[in-house]
């Protein structure tokens, strides 16, 4: 068995900055995709195609995606909830093409203005009309450990959801902790359960900080085999729609979580450190990332 490696998916342009209450500015998302993959990460959320009433920081999208250097090797996904969203994100240029749902009805209610399964409904369609343009497809299954609206999600009910998104053939599944409820254990279960019911689909996970559990989170999905983590540089992040829901786990404590292991990532830990310290700066406010506030052992120089 060779040496481990993991894809880091980095998500803080968008469900990252989304949940921010002061506008960031066009040429500032730019800067900081820009930044992520000069530190090496392919793959990058660089925004939503959604109703900007309802998200109003993505409001920028099409000029965000616009305004991305084109480069060999690194996908910019952007995320779309309906066809409209789709044809926004094939028309701006993304790479790869990410929707939602969400394990519980009254959540996914709030968030898209459907059911669960009304939203699987029209997947179908959509993951067509990317495919057909030569782009890879994903889903995310939102509250996929539990829900802040019908609390725990039974293990039932979300393969039930999972088999149903299977049967709309996206190239990869992600199971979200939507709002950092799961422990270690869950994630092992689960996982499991999934693989069950998924075949070759490519399986993604993404994690929230919410109750200090999403590193060790982290950690149980590697060791069940998941080699694609959703990481979010600061511990930027957080959900419209669901109360309380904090960052998602910092990508630059991931990556030295993942360097101290051995595993294989191409992420300079130096680079994602400076732009932890230099999204405070832009957002005038610490980030709850901790990696960035000490720095790597043994030290360096960045301060």
């Amino acid at each position: 068995m060779g040496t481990p490696a993991v894809t880091i998916v980095e998500v803080a342009p968008r469900d990252g900055l989304q949940n921010e209450a002061v506008h960031v500015d066009t040429p500032t998302k730019i800067e900081l995709v820009e930044r992520a993959v000069d530190a090496g990460i392919t793959r990058v959320e660089v925004t939503s195609f959604v109703n900007p009433k309802r998200v109003p920081q993505m409001a920028d999208a099409d000029e965000v995606v616009a305004g991305l250097t084109t480069r060999k090797g690194v996908s910019h996904i952007g995320l779309a909830m309906n066809e409209r969203g789709v044809h926004r994100a094939l028309a701006a240029g993304v790479n790869e093409v990410n929707f939602v749902v969400v394990a519980t009805d009254t959540f996914n209610r709030r968030n898209q203005g459907v059911s669960t399964f009304e939203s699987i409904e029209v997947l179908s369609a959509m993951t067509t009309i990317v495919q057909e343009h030569g782009l890879l497809t994903s889903v995310t299954v939102g509250a996929s450990f539990g829900c802040p609206y019908e609390g725990e999600v039974d293990i039932a009910r979300l393969l039930d959801v999972v088999e149903r998104v299977v049967a709309t053939e996206p190239d990869e599944i992600a199971l979200a902790d939507t709002i950092g409820v799961a422990a270690p254990s869950d994630v092992a279960v689960r996982l499991s359960a999934v693989r069950e019911v998924i075949g070759n689909t490519s399986l993604r996970c993404h994690f929230h900080n919410t109750r200090n559990t999403g590193l060790a989170n982290a950690y149980a999905a590697i060791e069940a085999g998941v080699e694609s983590l959703d990481a979010s540089v600061g511990g930027l992040g957080g959900c419209p729609f669901a109360p309380k829901a904090t960052g998602n786990i910092p990508t630059e404590d991931l990556v030295y979580m993942l360097d101290r292991m051995g595993v294989i990532t191409g992420v300079d830990l130096t680079k994602v450190i400076e732009i932890a310290k230099w999204l405070e700066d832009k957002l005038d406010r610490p980030l709850p990332g901790m990696l960035h506030r000490v720095g790597p052992f043994p030290s360096t120089d960045v301060a």
